[in-house]
């Protein structure tokens, strides 16, 4: 059923537990008091018949039945059409759930529409019953009670954040290669929850100012401002979390660099070492050669080779080869390749 909770107030009491929206209206008017009407993914029949009863402006149904909208207050006349983006943190997967409530308030009714299992508005309800001199304070006091309950929401949620980001510092310096997908993916809550948050700020400002032309009593704006003193911490909070998350990626990024330039240097060194011996090789390999060459020239046995019967021909042979030996031993030692 889209019709979650729904009721009639009178001097902060409830009077009627209508179970249809077309009794709601008829009690409401019977009693003279103002309905609490409670939906949860609402078909567009009963969002437009809410809109017919209550006057409400084309362009905030419109908003109403499309969904995803930013967090934004906007007034048709004496009606308040107010966008919220509930937040979640989940354990389980480490991430944060972010939802949309979309709240009318008018002079004798609020109709709350939520797409998302945040906020818990049951509590809300809950909460106000039990204190009848707020509630009997009028609609208004409904939306102070919504918005504050959805910022005592956040508060858990920069709890999960601090301790991702917390997880993330000791990532870095621990080498791990998934750091850098994570470091994005939480940014990118983080960023969703300032657009959720931040909003708010110019929304109670709005709201108390506006509480003063519309005479709504001074006491709830100094709730309001109660609730705009914990959204300005959230909103610091949430800029903090942001610039942490870019001091990381950069940490990231020069860890990275560093890591690269030892690799690249390890590897040159290596490098450097491997041709050192490479020329070692080479210089002994054409020592060798030396010698080698000689004798394989005097060992052809070709008849016409006068130096086969000449008499140091074998001495001559011993020689050349060692001169050329210790010579090219030499130049290569002069050469530093040796």
């Amino acid at each position: 059923m889209a019709l979650i909770d729904n009721a009639v107030y009178v001097k902060g009491r409830r009077a009627a537990n209508p179970t249809t929206l077309d009794e709601t209206y008829e009690v409401m008017k019977a009693h003279q008091g103002f309905a609490w009407i409670g939906m949860y993914r609402p078909s567009p029949d009963e969002v437009r018949s809410v809109a017919a009863e209550f006057s409400l402006h084309h362009l905030s149904v419109e908003d109403a039945l499309k969904g995803h909208q930013r967090a934004k207050l906007e007034r048709f006349d004496d009606i308040l059409f107010v966008v919220l983006r509930p937040a979640r943190y989940l354990d389980q997967e480490e991430r944060v759930e972010f939802g949309e409530l979309h709240v009318f308030v008018g002079p004798d009714f609020v109709a709350t529409i939520r797409h998302a299992e945040s906020p818990d508005l049951a509590q809300v309800r809950e909460r106000m019953e039990k204190t009848p001199e707020l509630l009997a304070l009028g609609p208004e006091a409904v939306l102070y009670a919504i918005l504050d309950q959805i910022v005592d929401e956040y508060g858990p949620v920069v709890a999960g954040l601090e301790n991702d980001i917390d997880e993330i510092e000791d990532q870095l310096f621990d080498g791990d290669q998934a750091v850098a997908r994570r470091i994005y993916d939480l940014s990118r809550e983080v960023i969703e929850f300032q657009r959720a948050t931040q909003p708010l700020v110019g929304m109670l400002e709005s709201l108390q100012k506006g509480f003063t032309t519309y005479n709504v009593p001074a006491e709830l704006s100094h709730y309001l401002r109660d609730v705009l003193d914990h959204t300005l911490r959230v909103v610091e909070r949430g800029d903090a979390f942001r610039q942490l998350l870019d001091n990381a990626l950069t940490v990231h990024s020069t860890l990275v660099t560093q890591r690269q330039n030892e690799e690249t240097r390890r590897l040159s060194e290596t490098s450097l070492v491997q041709s050192e011996e490479v020329k070692k090789i080479s210089s002994w390999a054409a020592i060798l050669f030396a010698p080698t060459l000689v004798g394989t020239i005097y060992g052809m046995n070709f008849t016409h080779m006068p130096e086969l019967t000449w008499v140091f021909g074998y001495p001559f042979a011993l020689a050349l080869m060692l001169a050329m030996g210790v010579g090219l031993y030499g130049v290569f030692k002069k050469n530093g390749w040796l």
